[in-house]
């Protein structure tokens, strides 16, 4: 049972960040239907500005966090002005195509500055440092912090989509561009905050996974990126709810595999289950298939 326990709050930690980029994913596609594959990179520059807040201005934690956010919610809207927005009305293929561009551009050149080498993050000190011992298992400040900031995240996240002007918009805009239009709503600035909101939660992924798991690399963030894909798929790409419970699954049964098998395969678990997921049910588990008039 303490075995058990101990995966389980693993898994919730490694979830959440799954959570936080699958997020992302989640919001663009169901505003544009494009699957920004850059963005699983501008989690990776979000843990690059966290560990040069860290390590140069010598900053903590949450302000470091604030900045990462701010930074990669601004490179965001940069993307999509720049590379997205002038192939708003090209096949989705021509989209797909430049996501997959900007990643890369976004890997190399970030590996161009400041090279490939794996840079460690400075420990943590005080609180965030201890863990705690229950019965037989072990908990850490840091996975409590994890999972709190996500949690928090998601709910102003919520909020936001449910209870303001700008969420009003995201979800008119979601279900038709023109008739949004036609009601005033400015769609640009509406997809463009889209994009912002998402990468700052990128951002925020970013710089916990840097402080958890202790080092960073420019192309770490090819494989989380494509597990949280997973993560958005199963719960049900487009709908926020969805990428939480996705994000939260993978991340467990990542861990579990780790833990009662060997981590040899657990990446082949997340995929086999991305491929059962598209043969049982395309639309994921809170999505909702639709018709489209050929």
């Amino acid at each position: 049972m303490e075995q058990f326990m101990q995966q389980v709050i693993n898994g919730l930690s490694l979830g959440s960040i799954y959570a936080l980029i699958a997020l992302g994913y989640t919001m663009v596609y169901g505003i544009i239907k494009l699957i920004n594959f850059a963005h699983c990179d501008v989690y990776m520059i979000g843990a690059y500005v966290g560990y040069a807040c860290m390590t140069f201005l010598h900053l903590g934690l949450i302000p470091s966090l604030c900045i990462s956010m701010l930074a990669c919610m601004i490179l965001g809207v940069v993307i999509e002005k720049v590379a997205y927005k002038p192939l708003r009305n090209a096949t989705r293929i021509a989209a797909l195509i430049t996501a997959i561009g900007v990643s890369y551009l976004l890997e190399y050149g970030m590996m161009y500055f400041v090279k490939a080498d794996v840079r460690t993050y400075p420990p943590l000190e005080g609180i965030l440092s201890q863990s705690f011992h229950i019965g037989g298992v072990t908990l850490k400040a840091m996975q409590i912090l994890i999972v709190a900031v996500t949690v928090v995240l998601m709910i102003l996240l919520q909020i936001i989509v449910k209870k303001t002007r700008i969420g009003k918009a995201m979800r008119a805009t979601s279900q038709d561009q023109d008739a949004a239009e036609l009601m005033g709503i400015n769609v640009n600035t509406t997809i463009s905050f889209t994009f912002a909101l998402g990468s700052a939660l990128a951002g925020a992924a970013g710089i916990l996974v840097g402080v958890y798991y202790n080092s960073i690399d420019p192309l770490m963030g090819f494989l989380p990126g494509l597990k949280a894909f997973v993560a958005a798929v199963f719960g049900g790409i487009g709908v926020i709810p969805g990428a939480m419970i996705g994000g939260y699954f993978i991340g467990i049964v990542e861990t579990f595999v780790s833990g009662y098998g060997s981590s040899m395969y657990k990446d082949a678990i997340v995929f086999a289950i991305l491929i059962i997921v598209l043969i049982v049910k395309p639309s994921g588990l809170l999505g909702k298939a639709t018709r489209e008039k050929v």
